[in-house]
């Protein structure tokens, strides 16, 4: 069986991609030495009148971007859809493109509904009116996609942890020896020093990014606002104490404060399960007095609504905070499911790290909207404080909030990268994106096809949440 190359079958359109590749890295380059303006010159006539000269050398670079730009976005295109129909044919790219059809599918619809429905969808659907914030939504969505696609292995070729003879530190598109019936016969992107697949393991990494960042960074949220929203209500000695407790944990550099929370010596003693018993309990705070604040005039419908929402999550708080092997045991009637202790380590490190970023930035906000208007007109109604803060000022600061939460997904991303890198926190099988850069790196002056996949994974998808922050924050302005 022959080696894959990249494109294969499609290797004609190279070329073309090269050359508007070049072209538009030149047009580019070139606008920002240009000062020409995009519209040409008024231009003065005989008789006194005033007509336009017709585009500058701005307009004309301008335009040529965006041509430029387009034909690289439609062989791109080509690239992938030919590629799904093809398959391996068409090269490594083709069998990416063959692996990656239920991702494909998926963003189609996603993109179709999201469109057509825009305007009945609030600020999300706004988002759609913005080219980069689709851009970055697009991006987050193909991983988020690539992460629970892959945990169902509808998408991968091969065990993330199986080693094949003969595989070690082979080079992308290289044939499996002896291959089975029904066994995917390549490794896409090539194998690692322990002679596994990298495209399962950047697959699988997904999953890892998928789980633990979006989930720390809202369950840091929860810290955050539970405390920040009566910190900057209240003021006072409530302020200054949780302001201090706060700057505190940001004294800290974050990487020393990690290294101290996912040491082998810290774990033992069972801190970060004494922490989580205390961050995740904030969630249900938030929740109850969310709710009670809200119906607190209608006790039948606050008993029912309490219930219904409060049951399920000390369900879920006692099944996170108690495991077999740790410091909190709790009855298996309770006790749900087990959390691995690496990933419950690095989860509560982030929660922890985060958090008083989020308070500082809710409390911030809560200062300056209390002194609004209708936070005014609430007082004088006779509401209570947290329905103040919760169904007043909360509301008004969304548009920063979600903003900030975007970014902040895109930071936890980079430090669970950061931890898999310095291989604290998640076991050394992980197929984490930091570990595997780790692993990679070791033999990067000869190999580098073990490294690249795993850090470009990790860069798009930063660079997906910071789009997508961008767009959010573009729409919240004009909402």
């Amino acid at each position: 069986m022959e080696p894959l190359t990249w494109t294969g079958s499609l290797a004609f359109l190279n070329i073309p991609l090269s050359l508007a590749c070049l072209g538009l890295l030149a047009v580019f380059i070139l606008t920002f030495f240009v000062s020409a303006p995009a519209e040409g010159r008024n231009v003065l006539n005989a008789d006194g009148s005033v007509s336009a000269a017709g585009p500058g050398l701005g307009g004309i670079l301008n335009a040529a971007l965006t041509v430029l730009l387009g034909i690289v976005l439609l062989l791109l295109v080509i690239y992938v859809a030919a590629g799904a129909a093809m398959g391996t044919s068409a090269g490594i790219l083709g069998g990416i493109s063959q692996q990656l059809v239920p991702v494909w599918g998926t963003l189609i619809a996603l993109f179709t509904l999201s469109i057509v429905y825009k305007r009945r969808l609030g600020l999300y659907g706004k988002l759609f009116d913005s080219t980069v914030g689709m851009i970055g939504f697009g991006i987050v969505m193909f991983w988020v996609f690539v992460g629970i696609f892959g945990a169902m292995d509808l998408i991968v070729t091969h065990d993330s942890l199986s080693q094949v003879s003969g595989m070690k530190n082979k080079v992308p598109g290289t044939p499996l020896r002896g291959a089975e019936d029904g066994e995917f016969a390549w490794y896409l992107l090539g194998g690692d020093n322990l002679a596994r697949d990298i495209f399962s393991r950047v697959v699988k990494g997904a999953w890892v990014v998928v789980q633990i960042a979006p989930l720390a960074t809202l369950f840091a949220f929860m810290v955050g606002i539970t405390l920040g929203l009566p910190a900057g209500y209240y003021g006072g000695s409530l302020d200054v104490f949780l302001s201090f407790l706060a700057n505190l944990i940001l004294a800290f550099p974050v990487i020393l404060l990690f290294y101290l929370l996912v040491t082998p010596e810290i774990v033992l003693t069972g801190l970060p399960q004494y922490m989580a018993a205390v961050l995740f309990f904030f969630p249900i705070i938030f929740v109850g007095v969310l709710i009670h604040s809200r119906f607190r005039t209608q006790p039948s419908k606050n008993m029912m609504y309490l219930a219904i929402v409060l049951i399920p999550l000390v369900l879920l708080y006692t099944s996170a905070v108690g495991a077999p092997d740790s410091k909190i045991t709790l009855p298996g009637i309770i006790d749900w499911f087990d959390i691995a202790p690496g990933i419950l380590v690095v989860f509560v490190s982030v929660v922890f790290v985060n958090s008083p970023t989020v308070f500082r930035i809710v409390r911030g906000l809560a200062l300056d909207i209390k002194t609004r208007d209708y936070v005014a007109a609430a007082q004088t109604r006779g509401e209570r404080p947290w329905y103040i803060m919760l169904w007043e000022i909360l509301p008004n600061a969304r548009g920063p909030l979600i903003v900030d939460f975007c970014l902040r997904i895109g930071y936890t991303t980079i430090l669970l990268g950061t931890l898999g890198f310095f291989g604290l926190g998640l076991p050394p099988e992980s197929p984490d994106w930091g570990s595997t850069i780790n692993e990679g790196r070791k033999l990067l002056s000869i190999y580098m096809h073990p490294a690249l996949p795993p850090a470009f994974a990790l860069l798009t998808l930063v660079l997906g949440l910071n789009l997508l922050a961008d767009g959010l924050r573009e729409e919240s302005l004009r909402d």
